[in-house]
């Protein structure tokens, strides 16, 4: 009896020894990050002024999901859309009734982030950094 006890003693103890099976590896899904959009000279998105030779201000508001706003001086919005860059060049097609697509050859920013954007149409415009129009 004493040797019964005993050898059941030893296979519960040498139970206890063995160890469970690993778990499966599990694929975990990994979301790489959505890559920043840039216009085609390495400006971020953002609000930036853009000033005609003739002194008209409009203000176009660039998002990171390819959306626009152009506004006039006044606040008024004149074209909204998507932007992308197309042929190394930062391209608008708005959704706007009467306004036309247009694709825009930047020169490099300088320090203070101030470019020329030429038009495949019409005349170069200056643009600079600036804040985004208040929110109505």
């Amino acid at each position: 009896m004493k040797r019964l006890i005993l050898l059941a003693g030893l296979v519960a103890v040498a139970g206890c020894n063995q160890s469970e099976p690993a778990p499966e590896p599990t694929e975990t899904a990994t979301t790489a990050p959505a890559p920043v959009m840039l216009t085609a000279n390495g400006s971020a998105p953002g609000a930036y002024t853009a000033t005609t030779p003739e002194g008209t201000v409009t203000t176009s508001t660039l998002k990171a999901d390819g959306t626009y706003t152009d506004t006039d001086a006044d606040g008024k919005v004149t074209a909204e859309g998507t932007w992308a860059v197309t042929d190394g060049k930062t391209c608008f097609t708005p959704t706007t009734e009467g306004v036309e697509a247009m694709c825009y050859t930047e020169s490099p920013a300088g320090a203070d982030g101030t470019f020329t954007a030429t038009p495949d149409k019409g005349d170069p415009v200056t643009v600079k950094p600036a804040a985004a129009p208040a929110a109505e």
